[in-house]
Parts: C-alpha cells; structure tokens; sequence
C-alpha cells in the first residue's frame, strides 16, 4: 500500500494519542467538507481517502476493544456519506460537531507553559524568564504578584 502520510505510518501515528488521531482525521474530513461545499469532488474525494488511511492506521494501532469498534463504525459512515447514499443520514454540520471534541481534547491535553511558548513562537529565552518572574518551576503562573 502507498501511504499519502508516509512518516506517520512508519510507527509516529502510534505514539499519539487517540484524541490526537481523531484530531488529524478531522482535519482531512474538514478539507473535504470545503472542498464538497465547493464542488470539487476530485478534491474532496483525496481529502477522504487521505481520512481513510489515518482510519486504518488508526485501527492498526488501537489495543482497546470498544475503541476498534467506533473507529471501524466511524470509517463505515464515512464511506457511506462520502461514496454511499448516506443511510445513516449524517450532514456536515454533524461532522465538524463530532470532530470539534477531539480537537479540542488534543490541544487541550498537549498545551502547558512550555509547549505554549513554542506553539506561539515566543523564544525561549522569553519563557524561561517569565518562569524567573512568576517564581514558578514548572512555568504556569502564580495567580498573584511577587
């Protein structure tokens, strides 16, 4: 199999976590949506197959049962709106609500000091002196003045 997200199948997807999978998978289902809301259904059509393979790889990596169970039913709704005739009657509307969750359980999860100061470009430097001023070790701060 040709994989579209090569690095992630060589064994990274494995290390994140479910929230953060179903994140990723929402991004590519998010992209067809636009593109099916723009009648490109060539793109929109990638967008799903890209979704597809983080699926699978996502049940490659799975170990609990009742998590195999939703991915498997989640990836038979997908084929069923994108490529079916949409029996279980989804819309895309219910698509971004059911994804917004992970999303925002895997940013949720990911941020602290640190990760925040990287994710928002700050230098470094600039942190580990905002830690030096609030007197906190771990970089979060300490709710009142020094």
């Amino acid at each position: 199999m040709e994989f579209q997200h090569k690095s992630l199948a060589e064994g990274r997807w494995a290390q994140m976590s479910l929230s953060e999978q179903m994140a990723n998978i929402g991004s590519e289902i998010s992209r067809a949506l636009n593109w099916k809301r723009k009648n490109n259904e060539k793109y929109c059509l990638k967008s799903v197959g890209r979704a597809l393979e983080l699926i699978s790889l996502t049940l490659d990596s799975i170990t609990v049962k009742s998590h195999i169970k939703e991915i498997a039913r989640l990836k038979e709704v997908i084929l069923d709106y994108f490529y079916g005739n949409n029996e279980f009657s989804s819309s895309d509307i219910l698509w971004e609500k059911y994804f917004n969750h992970f999303d925002f359980a895997a940013r949720k999860r990911k941020i602290s000091w640190g990760e925040a100061a990287t994710e928002l470009s700050i230098p470094a430097t600039v942190a580990e002196k905002s830690k030096e001023n609030t007197g906190q070790q771990d970089g979060t701060p300490s709710g009142g003045r020094r």
